[in-house]
């Protein structure tokens, strides 16, 4: 059974998740631990909670296409299923209210509005992309507290790769034409000069090694999702989709310690891409997708 929850929530994947608090709590200038660590452990449970709703939504299309998953297979109970997003979600919420206070509980609940959402509504329509878009740069601002503003460049950037890596995930099953890879590309390209090509003023001011280190973040991040993207681009066969869209998953650690580098957390930055690593091989037992 905790398997099945395992895989249900896609635990791993969440490795990916604290980053996008931590790029924003280092753009608002609040790092203190307690904080990040609930904040973080919050947006955790949002995410595991919109993976169990996702595939309670998505259970009779599972049925047929990928009968292997928890709900379709009879490991967890439609039921179970849908009683663990809400609860996961609940204990989100509180966690964002306890550590972040009534300014990370709005922008957390919006978060979470967004993410139920995308799963009920709009995952097949055309503004799905979007929708998933928005919950990953939410997240980002759930990070900023009441200092979002400071954090809206590293939410754009976070957002915008997403929207390219949702465009592909519809292609995971039965392929794609080449547009939605091509777009993905193209969005790592921008997201790449836009991350380097003008440092922040953090960076600037922890001089040559918080300029370093967001170079070499940001190739970490484009060498870690372009390669399969180019690949599906030219061949958008669902399993070339599939491996663009994990890689796309996995890239976003590397894309956040970027931008902790240039918002003046070199140090932070660098030991928040360690977990690259660790998502990987995570990832060859439970899939992120």
């Amino acid at each position: 059974m905790l398997k099945a929850l395992v895989e249900l929530v896609r635990a791993p994947a969440a490795l990916t998740v604290p980053g996008d608090v931590l790029a924003g709590a280092v753009a608002a200038g609040d790092l203190r631990p307690a904080r990040m660590a609930g904040l973080s452990a919050a947006s955790v449970c949002i995410y595991w909670g919109g993976m169990a709703l996702n595939d309670w939504a998505d259970r009779e299309i599972d049925a047929v296409e990928r009968p292997e998953r928890p709900i379709p297979s009879g490991r967890v109970s439609a039921g179970t299923a849908f009683g663990l997003a809400a609860g996961l979600t609940a204990a989100g919420l509180a966690l964002a209210g306890c550590a972040g206070g009534r300014s990370a509980l709005a922008t957390s609940a919006v978060l979470a509005a967004t993410a139920w959402s995308y799963d009920l509504k709009a995952k097949n329509t055309a503004a799905g992309p979007v929708f998933m878009a928005a919950a990953r740069a939410l997240d980002v601002l759930v990070g900023a507290g009441d200092q979002r503003r400071r954090a809206w460049a590293p939410a754009l950037a976070v957002g915008t790769h997403i929207l390219g890596v949702t465009a592909m995930s519809r292609g995971e099953v039965h392929g794609s034409t080449p547009l939605p890879a091509r777009g993905a590309l193209g969005a790592t390209s921008a997201i790449a000069v836009a991350t380097i090509g003008r440092p922040g003023r953090g960076a600037a001011a922890s001089g040559p090694a918080g300029l370093a280190a967001t170079a070499v973040l940001t190739g970490l991040f484009a060498q870690a999702v372009a390669p399969a993207q180019i690949t599906a681009a030219r061949e958008p066969s669902g399993p070339k989709l599939r491996r663009a869209v994990g890689a796309g998953i996995h890239g976003l650690v590397p894309l956040q310690a970027a931008w902790c580098a240039r918002a003046g957390a070199p140090r932070l930055g660098a030991a928040l891409a360690v977990a690259l690593p660790l998502a990987k091989a995570l990832a060859r037992k439970v899939s992120p997708t």
